[in-house]
């Protein structure tokens, strides 16, 4: 971009489609002409515009968001009705509890935020990894307000320090493809086990023919032949409406539509935060938290910062894989990416919500695919959300497994995998992922992140010549300190005593 471009605005540099070859060519200049205001008031025409093209991402999240968030809140509900003697939470409570959550925070960190203040921060949405360990927390006596506190707390340090942003560049493409190889491999084997695991617990009518198995395995090879299609023909970032569409529809006419059961009611959730915390006979029954529920849920906020970095990390270099040249502008800042979570994270429980928040992948990653900036795709994601929160019987459909296990599988699990794949480009990448891979086999992916990030960064593994401009504090103290952080709060919350029987040490 020559000097006087640099200086002109969006609106000055912006062309019409018409005057391009090819859709792609378009899309690729818009990337490069833009210039977001970080912390500013962006407009629309100004700053940027709405395509067509930004419905893939906003339909992609909204599906995937739905999904996530009902599975965060059936694992509060079962854990915190195992844990307390004097709670009973079920299904109701995870619907109404996931509804609050994506009517304020999409309003005010959808829209508002990476819509209109900050297109270079990127949505804050679910953090994945976390769902499995949240029986976990909640037997350990934590409280989700004390957590979700401590968690904003850590990440706006992390953020004001330019901690997230410093872990990301110490991170090798090795290291990271691995990282992303193994997130894709074990995440897409889950999914497709699940799938299988619906269809062979659906029965068929007639009860001579037993099982109906066999959905699950048309629904997958019809939805392999569409990915494998959309991906000749550039079409890639189509594949979690296209696909989710497909699996519903195949599931609906092999004859599984009486699994399909709407319970959700059109009609606003309880918007006051007292209702939610006011008591403990309303909302969670878990009362405003003390000092004892802080100390549990100190490890577990501990370990949820510590694993952002690896998960922002894979978001912002899907971007730059699938992003043309001269598109630094746009790629979404990690630093402000942490901001927004930490904050988003207080806010969204404060109001009675139950997420644990990280960078949105089921957004970012379609939104790479089809070559978008993060703000249009995010208004229009934004007011999905808030639509979908308040009739409430599309979630019963988002959360049916042939919609919301194909939707993960294609939109998030399988691109990670390409992605990974793609960063492994020689003997030294494929050393590093490999061990990266091996760890994350033994232990679990944040471990392995930071363990070979150091011997990375050291030059026992890699590329020895990168490891030699490498300075003592970024070969030995931050890797060191961030491998011994999360291994001890590992330790704290019995995440290696599934595996190996040593006990949490709280």
């Amino acid at each position: 971009m020559s000097d006087e471009n640099k200086n002109a605005s969006y609106r000055e540099l912006h062309k019409p489609a018409s005057e391009f070859e090819n859709r792609s060519d378009y899309l690729d200049n818009e990337l490069q002409i833009m210039k977001p205001r970080r912390w500013g008031l962006n407009l629309p025409g100004r700053d940027f515009n709405f395509e067509w093209e930004d419905l893939v991402p906003a339909i992609a999240g909204t599906i995937g968001i739905i999904a996530m968030y009902s599975a965060v809140m059936m694992s509060w509900a079962e854990g915190l009705t195992q844990a307390w003697p004097h709670i009973t939470l079920g299904k109701e409570f995870a619907i109404e509890v996931a509804r609050v959550e994506m009517l304020i925070p999409a309003l005010l960190f959808c829209v508002i935020a990476s819509g209109f203040l900050n297109p270079k921060a990127n949505l804050a949405g679910n953090h994945g990894p976390m769902i499995p360990l949240i029986g976990a927390i909640a037997l350990a006596g934590a409280h989700p307000l004390a957590l979700a506190i401590l968690l904003g707390v850590f990440g706006l340090l992390l953020s004001y320090f330019k901690g997230g942003s410093k872990l990301v560049n110490l991170t090798s493409e090795g290291v990271a493809g691995g990282l992303l190889v193994f997130l894709g491999f074990t995440g897409a084997f889950s999914q497709i086990t699940k799938i299988q695991d619906w269809s062979m617990g659906l029965q068929s009518a007639d009860i001579a023919a037993g099982s109906m198995g066999y959905v699950g395995l048309v629904v997958l090879a019809v939805n392999v032949v569409l990915y494998a299609f959309l991906a000749r023909i550039g079409k890639r970032w189509l594949a979690i409406p296209a696909c989710a569409i497909t699996g519903l529809l195949v599931a609906l006419a092999l004859g599984s539509s009486f699994d399909l059961v709407f319970t959700t009611e059109t009609g606003l959730p309880h918007l006051n935060p007292v209702y939610w915390w006011g008591s403990t006979t309303e909302g969670w029954m878990l009362g405003l938290p003390n000092l004892q529920h802080f100390i549990a849920s100190l490890p577990f906020a501990i370990l949820a910062v510590a694993m952002w970095s690896p998960d922002f990390l894979g978001h912002r270099i899907f971007q730059e894989l699938n992003y043309p040249k001269n598109t630094d502008e746009v790629l979404m800042d990690v630093d402000d990416t942490m901001t927004t979570c930490s904050i988003r994270q207080i806010v969204g429980t404060a109001v009675g919500g139950g997420n644990i928040t990280s960078s949105w992948g089921t957004y970012m990653i379609p939104a790479a695919i089809a070559k978008r900036p993060i703000p249009a795709g995010s208004i229009i994601l934004g007011c999905l959300v808030m639509l979908i929160a308040i009739l409430g019987f599309p979630m019963d459909i988002a959360v049916w497994p042939p919609v919301m296990r194909i939707a993960l599988l294609v939109g998030v699990f399988l691109p990670l995998l390409e992605a990974g794949m793609q960063m492994i480009k020689n003997t030294k990448d494929s050393q590093s992922a490999g061990i990266c891979i091996f760890t994350a086999a033994v232990f679990n992916p944040v471990l392995a992140w930071a363990l070979t990030m150091l011997l990375d960064n050291n030059g026992l593994i890699g590329d020895k010549e990168r490891a030699g401009k490498l300075s003592f504090i970024d070969k030995v103290i931050i890797p060191g300190a961030v491998l011994i952080i999360c291994f001890v709060a590992m330790l704290a919350v019995g995440m290696l005593e599934p595996q190996y029987g040593i006990p949490a040490l709280l």
